[in-house]
């Protein structure tokens, strides 16, 4: 010990980094399992970009690379550098679905923000829905699961602290539904990654989530006669709103918190001598929607049901849930391809041989360490000082709000309430669909934020709370008037509140302000 004294005394001058690299020597940069393919400059201006309009960018250093951790990986990376007025932060974001290419636009934007920042396919390439790619290939579902994310941020970070001569001050990771998952997979799995990390409507019990998939598949599509056509949605959500909209003191066309309404698709029920109507349901029809509400129950858990609301809209029922036609639903399209070519690696495998306790059993003994989590004990990274932002949609048909919940819950049960309210905060959003979109206010994260403050941008009150201490007691959400970009302007702000509290109206002024709300204990009434 009294030997290696003097060595340790000179390891902060031994580890300083060396001065600034060119962008282009990058490409020299040797790193383990890394092959850097090329390192060039990209000058300033509007970036087009996939989905959307283009980003206007400053100049900055495109890295480009592939990782490979294992024999059959090929993890894509891109590390995007600010060429002058980096903030000293590295902020990065998540996948959404199976993944299969970089998620460009948050890149752009962070680094139109000053923030170094990088993406990855996860290794594999293709659409959001597509899990061919995992047939015969285990080492590549490790990557999708955990070792990607993980992979990048470590190359990432020792590429820009080679950049700029200096480390990252401080990281931090955005990601929602399967980027939700990602997110609380860092925390759990690797906690000295990221510093602050947001995870938006995490699909963190994954196996969980796609068997319950499959479950509503079945509920809706195994008897014809049980389909939910798109023609009956509008119905749907006019009843709930009509049984649960007055519950929290406001009739706004949002359902603030649905756990304080039980919804009854009975209400609905046609009379005998009517078939096929718009405007009823029939008997079998109402069976399968107690169904999607009730969720998939057996002796083995597996995940919460729907919540009554948003049931119409973009990223409603008729996308998620039903679909336009029977087999086109998209998280049914997901728990096919899952159990196709993950679970049973078997290309015909068919939804309707599903059996719920059998398969979930059988998904969990091959899939849950890689893919799923959940793991509530979050002490490595509380100790590093690390801080979780968890959030989720009230109407988001697609994963159930309930489960964030019950995560949230997890962790205060294993770490105690005082020690999880030190470094995690959940937000409960009214109305609010799967990751955007609904009848409730979206605009918080990100570019969707009114402004780039802590008040109103998820992103900025993280970061305070990281570095200087002072956790979100609350985010002001905008509602738009025509989309989700305040271009649009804005229709509505509510705040959102630390859960379990709830925003509650004062009884004066505009409903459509958020200064006539604050933020009270307990569910709504």
């Amino acid at each position: 010990m009294i030997a290696t004294a003097p060595f340790l005394l000179l390891l902060p001058l031994a580890a300083a980094p060396a001065t600034a690299a060119t962008c282009e020597s990058l490409a020299k940069l040797a790193l383990p399992s890394t092959t850097i393919a090329s390192a060039q400059p990209v000058a300033a201006g509007p970036m087009a970009l996939p989905q959307g309009p283009p980003v206007d960018v400053p100049a900055f250093c495109k890295v480009v690379g592939s990782i490979k951790p294992s024999a059959d990986s090929d993890i894509q990376l891109e590390v995007w550098l600010p060429a002058s007025g980096w903030n000293g932060r590295f902020a990065t974001a998540g996948n959404g679905g199976f993944a299969g290419s970089l998620n460009l636009r948050p890149m752009a934007r962070a680094v139109a923000n000053g923030y170094a920042t990088a993406g990855t396919d996860t290794g594999h390439r293709g659409t959001a829905t597509d899990a061919t790619w995992a047939l015969g290939h285990p080492e590549k579902v490790t990557d999708f699961g955990y070792r990607a994310i993980h992979e990048m941020t470590v190359a990432a970070k020792a590429i820009a602290a080679a950049f700029y001569g200096r480390p990252v001050s401080h990281a931090y990771f955005n990601g929602c539904s399967n980027g939700g998952r990602q997110a609380l997979m860092e925390a759990q799995r690797f906690p000295e990654d990221y510093d602050g990390i947001i995870a938006g409507a995490p699909a963190n019990d994954f196996t969980h989530l796609l068997a319950q998939a499959v479950f509503n598949r079945q509920a809706t599509e195994s008897d014809p006669a049980a389909y939910i056509a798109a023609s009956i949605v509008p119905a749907i959500e006019a009843a709930t709103l009509e049984q649960c909209d007055a519950k929290d003191g406001v009739e706004d066309g949002v359902v603030d918190d649905p756990t304080a309404c039980m919804f009854r698709p009975a209400a609905l029920h046609c009379p005998s001598d009517v078939n096929g109507s718009p405007s009823c349901l029939t008997e079998p029809q109402i069976a399968a929607i107690e169904k999607l509400y009730a969720g998939p129950r057996g002796a083995v858990p597996v995940h919460p049901g729907l919540v009554a609301g948003g049931a119409t809209g973009p990223g409603s029922w008729p996308l998620w849930v039903t679909g336009p036609e029977p087999g086109k639903s998209l998280i049914g399209t997901f728990g096919t391809q899952f159990f196709r070519n993950m679970v049973f690696e078997d290309p015909a495998w068919d939804f309707r041989s599903f059996q719920l306790e059998r398969d979930t059993r059988v998904v969990d003994a091959k899939l849950a360490r890689t893919l799923n989590a959940t793991d509530p004990d979050l002490s490595a990274f509380r100790k590093r000082g690390g801080k979780l932002v968890i959030w989720h949609g009230w109407s988001d048909p697609a994963i159930s709000p309930l489960n964030a919940i019950r995560y949230y819950d997890s962790v205060r049960a294993k770490m105690g309430a005082k020690e999880t309210d030190a470094f995690v905060r959940l937000f409960m959003l009214p109305g609010v669909q799967h990751c955007d979109g609904g009848p409730g206010p979206t605009g918080f994260n990100g570019a969707n934020a009114m402004k780039r403050d802590a008040e109103h941008d998820v992103n900025v009150a993280l970061e305070r709370w990281v570095e200087e201490g002072v956790a979100p007691a609350r985010i002001v959400a905008a509602k738009y008037k025509i989309s989700a970009e305040p271009a649009s302007g804005v229709a509505r702000t509510r705040p959102l509140c630390p859960y379990p509290q709830v925003a509650r109206y004062k009884g004066t002024g505009s409903t459509d302000e958020a200064e006539n709300f604050s933020c009270a204990s307990g569910a709504t009434k």
